[in-house]
C-alpha cells in the first residue's frame, strides 16, 4: 500500500516512500519466495490463496484510485488511509504480547530488539511525516512509536521479574506467529 500511495500519481515527491517501502517489498518478496520453495503443499496452497487475496484488493484499491479520483490530493488522501488503517495494524499487533508480559510479569515472550526497532521505526518516519507534513504518515507512526514506547517501558519494568530458565508455562500458539 505504501509503495502505491508514494507513487507520483498518487503523491508527488515521495521519493523516500517509495524506495524504502520498495526495497521492503522486494525483500518481502524473497522471503515468501523461500518459504514458498521449503514449505509443504498445504502450506504453499494456503500462500497462494492469501497472495491471490492480497492481489485481488491490490488490483481494487488501484483501479478504485485511478477510475474514481482524478486530482493527486483526492488519491492520496484515498490511499493514505488505507494505508494508515493497515499500518496501526502492523504497529497494534504486539498487544497480543504486551498482554502476555502484564499478566505474566515476564518479558520472556517480547524480544527487546523488536521492541527497539518498532520504536526507532517510529521515531524516524514520525520525523519525515514532521518535516514533510504528511499527516498519512504521521498518524500511524505516532501510534507507532507510541506502541514501542509502551513495549519498551514494559520491557523495563518486567524484566527483573522474568524467569528465564522456567519452563514455557503458556501455550505456544498464543505466542508465535499463526500456521500459513
Amino acid at each position: 500500500m505504501w509503495v502505491f500511495y508514494g507513487l507520483p500519481i498518487v503523491h508527488p515527491d515521495s521519493l523516500l516512500i517509495i524506495t524504502i517501502n520498495g526495497v521492503g517489498l522486494v525483500i518481502e518478496g524473497v522471503f515468501v519466495t523461500i518459504f514458498f520453495i521449503f514449505s509443504n503443499n498445504k502450506k504453499r496452497k494456503r500462500i497462494c490463496f492469501y497472495l491471490l487475496i492480497e492481489i485481488i484488493f491490490m488490483a481494487a484499491v488501484v483501479l478504485i484510485t485511478l477510475l474514481v479520483f482524478q486530482t493527486t490530493q483526492k488519491r492520496s488522501m484515498f490511499v493514505g488511509i488505507l494505508a494508515i488503517v493497515f499500518n496501526i495494524g502492523m504497529y497494534t499487533s504486539p498487544l497480543t504480547v504486551m498482554r502476555m508480559v502484564i499478566k505474566t510479569k515476564s518479558v520472556k515472550y517480547m524480544p527487546f530488539t523488536l521492541s527497539l526497532f518498532n520504536f526507532l521505526n517510529g521515531v524516524v518516519w514520525v520525523i519525515y511525516a514532521l518535516l514533510k507534513f504528511d499527516i498519512n504518515v504521521l498518524i500511524p507512526n505516532g501510534l507507532g512509536t507510541l506502541s514501542g514506547l509502551v513495549q519498551l517501558i514494559l520491557y523495563a519494568w518486567f524484566y527483573r521479574t522474568t524467569k528465564w530458565d522456567e519452563d514455557d508455562k503458556a501455550p505456544a500458539q498464543q505466542v508465535q506467529l499463526s500456521e500459513i
